[in-house]
């Protein structure tokens, strides 16, 4: 799940007012038995050749200390002899030094495999991580694995236009789109969708999650670990989800962070819905955090301020974008990735209060900068993202359905609700079979215990996800961050998180119950730039 940057509680009483969605009839297409012996031949045929290590490719600037090799998985499980697909994982070796000191060898114990989200998020700087003081004793322990998905570059990249034309030009953001602006972005979605066809033919039907959990089966064949150590972060716990309920005896190890909500009912139309119904709690966080420190940004001491002077910036970018690329749709883009990550608040806190002093350099920089490489990039990123969640489960096919049901959400929850409808809408008008999300269930003993970590106020993937994937694997263990909204938390700044995070990972220790940490601390602000003169 994503919104308009890549990447849903508010869901029971959202749910009790939305009305079910009618979906394209076509039978929807779910795992079977040839899959199933796909994958176990692809398996044994990963675990038979390995992954030979080497230099990484030149287009991923990533550092010498990072070995890549390829997987080699079949396009079509139900076809393992048919065509392949490459995917291209990188990794570091366990440091197998003890980072509190005494010189203690610290032994290893295999692969942590990592999947980052999106869909069409790529991976292989995860091990990079071990270079940060709050993951060094996970390095020492663990190979860290990282890898990109299949279609995310550089795994059989799959794209849906050309990138050239993938970033527009300034554009509005309309909280209350008319009819014809409505019009005009569902045909742009039918043609996008119909672009996507044309470019992917056949093999476009096999991009989506079901077949990513058998992907992620036969890398860990090749890494040679018995069972999977894995972590999942955002759509990553979706992906592990699947993975728990299709090979629950070949899990080690799970962490899910930042969790999808797994109801089968929710994946994909509802959990967006939720997703845009928490974004609006969280731009609330976000504005209380500038009214207090109005002496910083002059953006206004109450919220509603705060507001006010969004909404007359974006009214002036509409009138004349900022440095001729940031209109009010790149404007509420960048400040949406405010509701993804706290660090952001200073900056964008800044850069809004310097583009009304008369200083519009911060917020072209923060909202416009766009080179031909982030282009093919972000191009590669939303066409596997889309490709996935559409192939994923029945979307409805109806725009009156989705104009109906936002409407209704947008005059609650404004900020995020149409973005999203426009990430979302070529779902409405995709081509080809759709999978049947499965019911990822596991009963006692079926799964060792897992680690769920959530943020009691993520917006990208609200608290009810973490509380529903929770109750469908038994044994499982949910530590929450109290009254705090990062999208991720395994790792960061709170030490209480990460406390669990390693008793877990290196002692397989969890806590006795469902338990909580206090918030980590909030931004400081930042002294807003001087205007130019």
């Amino acid at each position: 799940m994503r919104a308009a940057a890549l990447y849903s509680a508010a869901g029971s009483l959202l749910l009790a007012t939305l009305t079910a969605a009618p979906v394209r009839a076509a039978p929807p297409a779910g795992p079977g038995p040839a899959e199933a012996l796909g994958t176990a031949v692809a398996a044994r045929r990963a675990a038979a050749a390995g992954v030979d290590f080497g230099r990484c490719p030149q287009a991923e600037e990533l550092p010498d200390g990072i070995r890549c090799g390829t997987v080699t998985v079949p396009l079509d499980y139900a076809h393992p002899d048919g065509k392949q697909v490459r995917l291209t994982v990188s990794r570091v070796r366990a440091t197998h030094r003890d980072p509190d000191g005494g010189g203690r060898e610290v032994p290893g114990q295999g692969a942590l495999l990592y999947n980052p989200g999106g869909p069409g998020a790529s991976g292989l700087y995860f091990p990079l991580v071990g270079m940060v003081p709050e993951w060094k004793r996970i390095a020492a322990a663990y190979d860290l694995v990282g890898y990109a998905p299949r279609g995310v570059a550089p795994s059989a990249p799959l794209s849906c236009q050309d990138p050239g034309d993938f970033f527009k030009g300034p554009r509005p953001a309309p909280t209350r789109p008319s009819d014809a602006y409505k019009k005009e972005r569902a045909a742009e979605a039918e043609a996008y969708a119909r672009d996507c066809a044309k470019r992917g033919g056949e093999a476009l039907r096999h991009y989506h999650s079901l077949n990513n959990a058998r992907d992620l089966e036969v890398v860990r064949a090749a890494l040679g670990e018995r069972r999977l150590t894995f972590m999942g972060a955002s759509y990553g716990t979706y992906l592990g989800a699947l993975y728990a309920e299709l090979f629950p005896s070949h899990v080690r190890r799970m962490v899910f962070d930042a969790v999808v909500n797994p109801d089968p009912e929710q994946v994909w139309y509802r959990n967006n819905l939720d997703q845009s119904e928490a974004f609006e709690d969280r731009w609330d966080d976000f504005k209380e955090w500038v009214a207090e420190h109005d002496a910083v940004y002059g953006l206004g001491d109450t919220a509603r301020q705060v507001q006010d002077s969004y909404e007359e910036a974006s009214a002036r970018l509409a009138a004349e974008p900022a440095g001729g690329t940031v209109g009010p749709a790149q404007f509420q883009g960048a400040f949406l990735t405010a509701g993804y990550y706290d660090d952001y608040w200073p900056h964008r806190a800044e850069a809004l209060s310097a583009y009304l002093k008369g200083d519009p350099q911060p917020l072209v920089d923060q909202a416009g900068t766009r080179t031909a490489e982030g282009a093919v990039r972000s191009e590669n990123s939303n066409a596997v993202y889309t490709a996935v969640e559409c192939n994923d489960a029945p979307w409805p096919a109806d725009f009156e359905v989705w104009d109906r049901d936002n409407t209704r959400l947008a005059r609650r929850a404004p900020f995020e609700t149409w973005d999203n409808v426009w990430t979302n809408l070529p779902c409405a008008y995709w081509q080809g079979p759709r999978q049947r999300p499965l019911d990822v269930r596991t009963a006692p003993g079926e799964l060792p215990p897992t680690l769920v970590l959530a943020a009691e106020r993520d917006a990208a993937t609200p608290y009810e996800g973490a509380l529903e994937l929770r109750r469908r694997l038994a044994g499982s263990v949910l530590v929450t961050e109290r009254d705090a909204g990062t999208h991720g938390i395994a790792g960061g700044p709170n030490a209480c998180v990460n406390g669990h995070l390693e008793a877990y990972l290196l002692d397989g220790r969890l806590p006795a119950r469902d338990t909580s940490c206090a918030p980590r601390p909030e931004p400081e602000p930042r002294q807003t730039a001087a205007p130019k003169a």
